[in-house]
């Protein structure tokens, strides 16, 4: 598991990332926990995390990215021209993290939040860590 993507489980717009990032994968290189879960709590615990999180959480070979550092490095192995949104890693990370958390503080209010989960078809359920 040397890509994991811990995502907040209740977000409508964390999910639709989520399934964003799984059709521009097609090598299958990340694994899912939703932050909500065991697994996923376990992991916040073993890197240091608070519990909760407004940021996504890109776990590279043990190295942790939050917030524009994640989404942005998450791009760069994504297919297509996704990996030229990594240019925006040169912005200094407190603007970019002030564009990220904007987004964040808002994205329950625009997107919504869910009452249950999709159910995905059995290879794509094999991507996500119980």
């Amino acid at each position: 598991m040397a890509h994991i993507i811990l995502f907040d489980g209740e977000c409508n717009f964390c999910d639709k990332s989520v399934q964003f990032i799984i059709k521009r994968d097609p090598e299958a290189v990340f694994s899912f926990a939703s932050q909500q879960s065991a697994i996923g709590q376990s992991l916040l615990h073993d890197y240091g995390l608070p519990s909760k999180l407004d940021s996504f959480v890109y776990i590279q070979h043990h190295e942790v990215y939050l917030k524009s550092s994640a989404a942005l490095r998450i791009c760069k192995r994504l297919k297509g021209f996704w990996k030229l949104c990594t240019i925006f890693l040169l912005v200094p990370r407190p603007i970019r993290d002030a564009v990220y958390n904007y987004v964040a503080s808002h994205r329950y209010q625009w997107f919504g939040k869910k009452d249950s989960c999709a159910l995905p078809t059995p290879e794509i359920r094999k991507r996500f860590l119980s």
